[in-house]
């Protein structure tokens, strides 16, 4: 089999180890080898792992306040035909990570822009969740205020009754996590969940259960080290009775809306194909409707 050609000029962006150092692939190795500089958020980080594979390379620092000031600096030497490498601290830039703005500045240019695969905790603790491995919806961080938080889970709520069926992954901060699987199971709905902590280092560990009860085991003691967070999927027919209550209510908005427009049997076909409910459900809906309007 022949081998994958090395980086040439332009952007690669390459995966490097979550944990475990050993975890830097062949190819990754290569690329960074061969960059001219390699962009990285904290440089302490990633000279320790070039210094432990035996890379000297100019290292530039990118990261969440410096980005927009960079990239036109960073989109010259590519114009220029240089060959830059793009890492994160840990796992696969751009995934709640600085790059993004970079990359799509890149691309937009028309210039060569190319990936080395490798580590990611996001889909390491998929696999090891036990939870339905797809389809899957990836959150990165939550917002960390309480209230803005369940205002974002409440949206992924109403998603889900629009009919969103995925496991859903997300990044948490240690001290935060007992606060975030309570909101969790508050307005998801009680399901399935794991936590991976500490992924290909020597403690990892992954805890599976509710997610109430995972709640109640963090909320004794936060866990130490970096946490990815997996939920599972609503159960079929697990709605709660505010869901249905909800339903109700979306559905009789969307008749009486149709009722104003359209004749009973033309607003009736429409409203079922929007909402995916049985006809006759709809149509005895729209009668009761249509008795008190």
């Amino acid at each position: 089999m022949a081998e994958a050609p090395g980086p040439g000029a332009g952007l690669t962006l390459i995966a490097t180890p979550i944990g475990n150092l050993a975890d830097l692939s062949p190819r990754a190795h290569a690329a960074l080898a061969q960059a001219g500089a390699v962009l990285c958020e904290d440089k302490r980080v990633t000279m320790k792992l070039l210094a432990r594979h035996g890379i000297s390379r100019p290292l530039l620092a990118l990261h969440d306040h410096n980005e927009e000031r960079m990239v036109p600096a960073i989109l010259a030497r590519l114009r220029a035909g240089e060959a830059l490498a793009l890492v994160s601290d840990a796992g696969t830039p751009l995934l709640s990570d600085p790059g993004y703005r970079l990359v799509r500045a890149a691309i937009g240019e028309g210039l060569p822009v190319t990936a080395v695969p490798g580590p990611s905790a996001a889909l390491m603790a998929l696999t090891l969740s036990g939870l339905p491995p797809q389809p899957f919806l990836f959150l990165g961080f939550l917002p960390p205020k309480g209230a803005a938080r369940r205002a974002r889970l409440e949206t992924l709520r109403a998603a889900e009754r629009a009919g969103l069926a995925a496991t859903l992954i997300l990044y948490e901060a240690p001290h935060r996590l007992a606060a975030c699987l309570a909101d969790c199971a508050a307005v998801l709905g009680e399901r399935g969940a794991a936590v991976a902590r500490e992924l290909t280092k020597r403690f990892e560990e992954v805890r599976r259960g509710s997610l109430s009860d995972l709640a109640a085991r963090y909320a004794q003691a936060a866990p130490r080290g970096e946490v990815t967070l997996v939920i599972g999927p609503p159960e079929p027919g697990a709605a709660t009775a505010e869901d249905r209550q909800a339903a109700a209510a979306d559905l009789d908005t969307a008749l009486r809306a149709a009722l104003a427009q359209s004749s009973l049997k033309d607003a009736v076909a429409a409203v079922a194909r929007a909402t995916g409910l049985p006809r006759r459900a709809v149509y005895a809906r729209a009668l009761e409707l249509a008795r008190t309007c």
